[in-house]
């Protein structure tokens, strides 16, 4: 076999491997005998025929594509390595020559991450980000602890307001037919939390305690159900119970009740300290985020699609996890937003091209300043796993030396190219 390079065009190479004829007589050998069971001769028991009458009954090139498709993917590895080429994304494969008794020729279209130098990089001028902790973000996080603990007070003596909560029944109906999904009992509705159709929540405001009533409304036009999509409907409606929300009062006894402290004062004085801790990490990894922008925004290369593509396809692969992490899958998140995949990827785009970007610039500073993993360092996070999971060290050691510390390494780079930056950059 020989591989070499035939075209070399900005971030795109073309590579042309060739499989001798012995080695691909062999594959469409392993071929027929993986398949010989599927087909049926006359004269001939199932799984007897000679490769020679299938191959007359259907073709010589009837075993072409299953050895074809086995050397692909031996072959197209080699090539790659024989001839230092690191892809970016998926190959466009192409057969070239293929025929009884010669050799199988292929060219594969490999997209490779652009060549490029990186300077200015030390001493970058980037906005120094600082995060106060104001009386405003403490009361903020004092009314979410009151809401917390609010209690829900039934009303009997007035009618519906805005803000309250009520549990009611409703049936749905499109003309004179009730639609599917617009029916329950008990229902529980915040009044102005917007989680209806919009005019809903609306004219329940003013309903008395078991009264019941009509409720006129038009389905939005992107709503996801087809037979509803700007549809006029009536809702009857059965107010049930009214509640509304009564919040502690903002005191010593609420302190005491919700914290270790016996004062509000000393309470609103640990918040802080959280807030300030918290704000603190924000900031660092804001200002990280700042500067990683910063020095990405040096590159002039131009970007190839391909690899802006497997960045999407990435993103939409994590993004996928998260929504099965809560119950849901790509396709039912698509169906309620009224969106489609592709407009989903198109909205990705953005910054998966920034994500694209960052990934090279820590790359090109990584190579340029010689950034390594020293073993202190393994050592050094792997103490710091077995501290967060709360497990032992030798059996992270041992998770982390199946690919010989590989990933661990890597992560640990790409870390500190980017502390590297950081430390070199001006804040102002």
């Amino acid at each position: 076999m020989s591989y070499e390079i035939v075209k070399k065009e900005n971030s795109e190479i073309t590579i042309q491997a060739t499989v001798g004829k012995d080695e691909f007589e062999k594959a469409v050998k392993s071929a027929y005998n993986k398949n010989k069971g599927k087909f049926t001769v006359p004269g001939f028991r199932k799984g007897k025929v000679p490769q020679s009458i299938i191959e007359k009954q259907y073709g010589e090139g009837v075993f072409f594509e299953d050895a074809v498709n086995d050397l692909l993917q031996v072959h197209y590895e080699k090539a790659l390595d024989a001839l230092e080429i690191t892809p970016v994304a998926r190959p466009d494969i192409d057969v070239t020559e293929i025929g009884k008794g010669q050799d199988l020729v292929f060219t594969a279209l490999v997209t490779v991450a652009p060549e490029f130098t990186l300077e200015n990089y030390k001493g970058i001028e980037v906005e120094k980000i600082n995060v106060d902790v104001t009386d405003e973000m403490l009361d903020t996080e004092l009314e979410k602890t009151r809401e917390m603990n609010a209690r829900l007070i039934s009303v009997t003596d007035r009618a519906v307001q805005d803000g309250d909560t009520v549990i009611m029944d409703y049936s749905g109906f499109l003309g004179e037919e009730q639609f599917e999904g617009g029916t329950a009992e008990n229902q529980e509705l915040v009044i102005g939390s917007g989680r209806f159709i919009p005019g809903f929540e609306e004219q329940l405001i003013g309903k008395a305690l078991g009264s019941e009533s009509e409720i006129n409304v038009t389905f939005p036009e992107d709503y996801q159900a087809e037979n509803l999509k700007g549809q006029s409907v009536v809702f009857k409606v059965k107010i049930n119970e009214i509640k509304f929300k009564e919040l502690p009062e903002l005191d010593d006894e609420f302190a005491k009740d919700v914290s270790e402290f016996d004062t509000l004062a000393e309470y609103r004085e640990s918040i802080k300290k959280e807030l300030e801790e918290s704000s603190k990490e924000s900031a660092v990894a804001a200002q990280r985020d700042k500067v990683l922008e910063a020095v990405a925004g040096l590159l002039t290369v131009e970007i190839p699609e391909k690899m802006v593509d497997a960045e999407v396809d990435g993103m939409l692969r994590e993004f996928d996890q998260q929504l099965r992490q809560q119950g849901l899958s790509l396709e039912q998140y698509v169906q309620f937003t009224g969106g489609n995949l592709d407009e989903l990827k198109s909205n990705m785009r953005e910054d998966a091209l920034a994500r694209v970007k960052t990934g090279l610039v820590i790359e090109k500073v990584m190579e340029q300043e010689a950034i390594e993993a020293t073993d202190e360092d393994v050592e050094a996070e792997l103490d710091k796993i077995a501290e967060l999971q709360k497990r032992d060290k030798e059996e992270i050691r041992k998770l982390f030396a199946q690919d010989n510390f590989e990933y661990l390494k890597s992560n640990l780079k790409s870390r500190k190219t980017v502390d590297f930056l950081v430390d070199q950059a001006k804040l102002v």
